[in-house]
């Protein structure tokens, strides 16, 4: 990876719907070249999708909570089947395992607390091998989720 496929992720990042055209000018290539590197880093898996960037409030989520997840257990069996199981759930907006304890925090978008409180009650609880759930909710969103700093 070279300055140039620096400059095109950033651009990228900046607004994925430019125009190819657009992506050259702004990098100093021309439509060929930005064509073949924009492929070339789709497919080495160093751009994994496009996607539009919603207002979670403006669709009708207004309620966001941070849950620490202990595992009852932490073998290797119990460890995939939660993480497998973790993706299935929509309103899991991000998810990372931990160093330590607890072993994973999620990242949660929902309507409301009535919302949240069924989720975590009906589906969260449930999860393999969870033994503890500790949730906060977010009060306010400082750094919303951004471009990678390149």
């Amino acid at each position: 990876m070279d300055n140039i496929d620096r400059k095109i992720l950033a651009e990228l990042q900046r607004d994925g719907r430019q125009s190819l055209t657009e992506l050259g000018e702004r990098v100093g290539i021309s439509l060929s070249p930005a064509h073949r590197r924009v492929r070339a880093l789709e497919e080495a898996g160093v751009i994994t999708g496009y996607r539009a960037v919603i207002e979670p409030a403006t669709v009708g989520l207004g309620f966001a909570a941070v849950v620490f997840v202990t595992l009852g257990k932490t073998d290797s069996e119990s460890v995939i089947a939660f993480e497998r199981a973790v993706p299935r759930i929509a309103e899991v907006v991000h998810a990372v395992r931990l160093f330590g304890e607890p072993d994973f925090m999620l990242q949660i978008m929902a309507e409301d607390l009535a919302a949240f409180q069924r989720l975590y009650d009906e589906t969260l609880s449930k999860l393999p091998s969870v033994q503890r759930l500790t949730s906060t909710l977010v009060m306010k969103t400082i750094v919303p989720a951004r471009a990678l700093p390149l």
